[in-house]
């Protein structure tokens, strides 16, 4: 699996990060959370480095602490975890990445 940095609220060199994968997948690298292995902890404004029209297919479960809880698939592949290099008290979880559908935007186009 390849994968590209789309960013995080720390920069380049922090965490936590969103990535997008050569598989329409995001990875969302966050903070452990003692729940289940492939859940993670991030904050509400990590969403704002996701693509144009993209979203995250995944359920977001707010924390009421200004973040959210999503589960995914664990990233589990060397390659992949070398190059993200991640802290100890985070992991990393694959998502699908999905095309964002407004079903309004007709009536909200500019005329």
């Amino acid at each position: 699996m390849e994968i590209r940095l789309l960013g995080g609220p720390t920069g380049g060199n922090g965490s936590p990060r969103l990535w997008a994968t050569d598989r329409d997948s995001i990875i969302v690298q966050g903070w452990r959370t003692g729940h289940t292995p492939g859940t993670v902890e991030i904050p509400h404004q990590l969403l704002g480095f996701l693509e144009l029209e993209t979203c995250l297919g995944a359920a977001l479960h707010n924390t009421g602490n200004g973040t959210f809880t999503l589960c995914g698939d664990v990233v589990d592949d060397p390659h992949v975890l070398s190059a993200m290099q991640i802290p100890d008290h985070e992991t990393a979880v694959e998502v699908r990445a999905l095309k964002a559908s407004y079903p309004h935007a007709l009536s909200l186009r500019i005329r």
